[in-house]
């Protein structure tokens, strides 16, 4: 069966995506990840189209729609915008400086890592014109930017709260 390696890392990728959001969203928290998903998939669609059209990236196999979008349904749809949720639901807003600097910096590394194992072991991605850092910039800039979408959103709706 060709792609076999690749559809179990796909499939694994979304199980354990599914599972991590059911173990670490808390149930009083479900409409706060629901708009953080939400917001990274706009980013996400818009970026990881952006790349894909131009000839940044290439997603040699996907699972779903590979007819429909170039892009990687799978990550930039579904798995990027739910480990944006973790890493909103669980950032460290009243730490130090240095351990807010660590953590933004911990996912995109995280994810970085994970796409040069996936680009260098398999057919799921292949740069065209493109590099590691790229990724890790771009995740690290637009994680960055669904937090301060959150923060807003969330004092907005604090605002609009207390004046009823």
């Amino acid at each position: 069966m060709a792609h076999k390696k690749e559809k179990t890392i796909l499939i694994s990728a979304l199980i354990i995506t599914c599972v991590l959001l059911v173990r670490f969203v808390p149930k009083g928290r479900i409409r706060e990840a629901q708009v953080i998903f939400l917001f990274k998939q706009v980013l996400t669609w818009l970026f990881g189209l952006i790349v894909v059209e131009k000839g940044l990236i290439k997603y040699p196999y996907r699972l779903f729609f590979n007819k429909g979008i170039k892009s990687s349904f799978e990550f930039e749809y579904f798995i990027y915008p739910a480990l944006c949720v973790l890493y909103n639901l669980h950032y460290p807003e009243k730490s130090k400086f240095i351990i807010r600097i660590l953590y933004n910096s911990l996912y995109p590394s995280i994810l970085t890592l994970l796409e040069v194992i996936a680009l260098k072991y398999t057919r799921l991605i292949k740069y065209k014109k493109w590099s590691w850092y790229w990724s890790f910039i771009t995740i690290f800039i637009t994680n960055y930017i669904s937090h301060l979408h959150f923060k807003w959103f969330y004092k907005y709706q604090h605002i609009e709260n207390t004046n009823k």
